[in-house]
């Protein structure tokens, strides 16, 4: 790999934190400037950010509990390249989860939470509308997640975390060309329904929101 990765932003005079770093490495993956098995070393990365490798460490241990990046002892951490079978494990494995967190987060959320959803799903209309199609999918991922911290099962939401990130990554890999499908929608009416307190309507449109994601998909 180019030790420069000129495609990456660093962070001018301000020094960069990692929470600052992450979605811009997120997102320069998901835009697949950074191809699957591509090396990532922290010197490279620490480089191109200006930072020290001990906060790009942090970035890296992020991804990989992610599952967006692999990481082996004694080797460089390189993307993960799902194929169209372990594409189809994850969004089934995926479904399971979040059909019951959905649950759980009609009856646990509350009006300051709820906010933070419609903030979230601003962002993400603002990022399709600009044509930032791949900082919309990790808007949207981050909405989910979201969704299972409100949701308040930690097994799951550990579970949903290793999941919603690969399907990130899944999305922008093996989405149909020029799909219009916006997933923002889908989750304000799933907001709508949490502020109602209509689990059965939440579970209804979560079933509908994850056939649309499947069904957009080319895995065969």
């Amino acid at each position: 790999m180019n030790t420069s990765l000129p495609f990456l932003m660093a962070g001018g005079a301000r020094r960069m934190s990692a929470e600052d770093i992450y979605p811009q490495l997120f997102d320069a993956i998901l835009e697949q400037r950074l191809t699957p098995g591509t090396p990532l070393t922290e010197l490279a990365l620490g480089q191109a950010f200006g930072v020290s490798r001990t906060v790009i460490r942090r970035v890296l241990g992020r991804l990989s509990d992610q599952q967006v990046i692999v990481q082996r002892p004694a080797h460089t951490a390189r993307l993960a390249a799902p194929d169209p079978r372990q594409a189809r494990q994850v969004l089934s494995a995926r479904r399971l989860a979040e059909t019951t967190l959905i649950e759980l987060a009609a009856r646990r959320s509350r009006p300051g939470q709820l906010r933070q959803l419609r903030e979230l799903i601003a962002r993400e209309r603002l990022s399709h509308e600009q044509g930032q199609r791949c900082t919309a999918i990790r808007l949207g991922g981050e909405f989910h997640l979201k969704l299972a911290e409100i949701a308040d099962n930690a097994p799951l939401t550990r579970f949903l975390n290793g999941l919603v990130p690969m399907t990130s990554l899944i999305i922008a890999k093996y989405e149909q060309h020029g799909c219009e499908h916006c997933a923002w929608e889908e989750h304000a009416a799933l907001v709508d329904a949490l502020e109602d307190g209509d689990s059965e309507a939440a579970l209804r449109l979560m079933h509908l929101h994850l056939d649309r994601i499947e069904a957009k998909l080319e895995l065969d």
